[in-house]
């Protein structure tokens, strides 16, 4: 195969052309519209310049620690003073999906030796639901952990095995520093491949040394083979241990969530669409079971079976970080779609006619991404201009309307309060207070139970078995004196009386900035099915 020519997919000018065309729905916006990221900016500016405005240390506490969530944190520092924080911050979310296709791409290229048409149609997944999320750091950490995994297959192809054991270990020790997550899966890929490579070694008789080609052996071997990237594992036990240290672990085998997380892995804003290109993903790995021009391959199919086994058994919140198992999900389907390949024999035709159709899925799926970010930015224009009559150095308490519904077309605001930290070093109510997995944890008791995420979400009514408040009790308790401005964020309609007492200062649409300029609390009878029990009036940190 190896001799054999290139086809237009398999050429590296066609790799360059993919990696640079997944960037371009990130062109346009000012900042990525991914859910949490301008929550992470808020917190990215008071690592920065905490120092300089001294009201911040009246609000937050930042303090480095070596913890296994630091990617785009580090980054920023060297990028920041040349490009300033917000086109940084675009940069470095811009390199995520390019990394994570040219990841894939390598990928199938060391396994099959040349890149399999189908493997074009794993190509979207590069803006899977995690990362329209915001997971940043995690996203990062997994398109990093794609590549490295190439490279330790083009390693171990090469025969360059103690080369790679050498480099491996200050990688492997980078990738957890980025993310705990890409370390994880990173050690899952490498186990698996040598588990495969140990065992064709073996089997191939007994001029090998070693031979016998049992796979307990295999297994043996694949996991002395993977020790270089067992440092972190030390770091990981440094992190988690001490009193400092919070975040449950919790939500055990929800499967109704675990379908759900695989039948969204390309959620983004048109629901119909976006269900339609994962039933397409679906048909594909079927048809790698039930068509005989189209096999996996057992190095990657293991891979992504191992992947699944992970998938199934992790809950839903792990050291209090939620999602968890849904981030993998997307993986999963990608390391599958990448093991498939057309059987010695399909003609040129064929496979050029499947790689057509995996080139036209994926440029059909990024001219979506691309109007969907355009809308979300026309948006983010639109509700931010809000933040032009914030003084520098406001007390703002923000609220942002969500329905007690999970809405397929999630919301890009819930942290727009970050960018008032990052933007007018103004409070923000929507920053993660987790001692141990974040740097920055909140301090400004005055807020009370508005002082951190997920106080900024407010509702129409009482929803069951969340943390978020409606908007008239928030009003209603809302500790005045801890507050200079209230930004209401497409919120729901509300009585007058709760808002006596705030005037507003600038309005679009439904969004409306209140100045505080009564303390008193308003005099409202609210209604006792609005009330949580009392407990719930403190959110838990997310």
């Amino acid at each position: 195969m190896q001799g054999h020519k290139l086809h237009w997919w398999q050429t590296r000018w066609f790799v360059v052309a993919m990696v640079i065309a997944t960037t371009i729905p990130l062109w346009w916006p000012d900042i990525p519209p991914l859910v949490d990221l301008p929550g992470h900016m808020g917190r990215y500016r008071v690592q920065l310049d905490g120092a300089a405005y001294p009201w911040l240390a009246d609000w937050y506490d930042f303090r480095w620690a070596l913890i296994g969530n630091l990617g785009v944190d580090l980054l920023i520092e060297p990028l920041t003073p040349i490009f300033g924080l917000e086109l940084a911050v675009k940069l470095i979310v811009m390199a995520i999906p390019a990394l994570t296709v040219s990841g894939l791409l390598w990928i199938a290229r060391e396994v099959h030796g040349r890149i399999p048409a189908t493997a074009l149609f794993a190509l979207p997944l590069a803006y899977s639901y995690p990362f329209q999320f915001g997971f940043v750091n995690f996203a990062l950490s997994m398109a990093l952990a794609l590549n490295l995994f190439a490279l330790w297959l083009r390693m171990g192809r090469l025969g360059s095995l103690r080369l790679r054991a050498i480099l491996f270990v200050p990688l492997s020790c980078a990738l957890w520093v980025c993310h705990t997550f890409g370390w994880g899966v990173l050690g899952i890929l490498a186990f698996s491949a040598e588990m495969i490579r140990q065992h064709d070694l073996r089997k191939d008789g007994p001029d090998v040394p070693g031979g016998g080609g049992h796979w307990a052996e295999s297994w043996a071997r694949a996991a002395i083979g993977c020790l270089p990237l067992a440092l972190p594992f030390l770091m990981m036990v440094l992190w988690r241990s001490g009193d400092h240290v919070t975040g449950k672990t919790m939500d055990w085998f929800n499967w109704r969530a675990k379908v759900n997380w695989i039948i969204m892995v390309l959620r983004d804003r048109w629901m119909a669409f976006d269900l339609a290109s994962a039933t397409i993903l679906f048909v594909i790995l079927f048809k790698g079971m039930r068509d005989d021009r189209i096999e996996y391959s057992r190095n990657l199919l293991l891979s992504a079976l191992f992947l699944s086994a992970i998938f199934v058994l992790l809950p839903r919140i792990v050291f209090g970080s939620a999602y968890a198992d849904m981030r993998l999900a997307p993986f999963v389907i990608a390391i599958a779609l990448i093991a498939l390949r057309p059987r010695r024999g399909l003609s040129f035709r064929g496979a050029a006619t499947l790689a057509a159709l995996g080139l036209a899925f994926f440029g059909a799926r990024l001219v979506a991404t691309t109007v969907s970010y355009g809308m979300f930015d026309a948006e983010y224009d639109r509700t931010l201009a809000a933040l032009d009559r914030v003084p520098k150095g406001a007390r703002l308490l923000t609220m942002v309307g969500r329905t007690c519904r999970d809405e397929w077309l999630y919301s890009r605001l819930e942290h727009a309060a970050g960018i008032a930290l990052e933007r007018r070093i103004a409070y923000a109510n929507d920053q993660w207070s987790m001692a141990g997995g974040q740097l920055l944890t909140v301090r400004y008791t005055p807020a009370g139970a508005f002082a951190h995420d997920p106080s900024q979400l407010v509702t129409d009514r009482r929803c069951r078995g969340e943390w978020w408040r409606p908007l008239r009790v928030s009003l209603a308790y809302l500790p005045r004196d801890a507050f200079d401005y209230v930004w209401l964020i497409n919120p729901a309609p509300v009585e007058p009386e709760y808002l006596t007492g705030l005037t507003p200062i600038w309005r679009s649409g439904r969004d409306v900035l209140y100045r505080i300029d009564d303390r008193s609390r308003p005099k409202v009878t609210l209604d006792p099915d609005l009330l949580p029990p009392r407990r719930r009036l403190i959110p838990r940190a997310s």
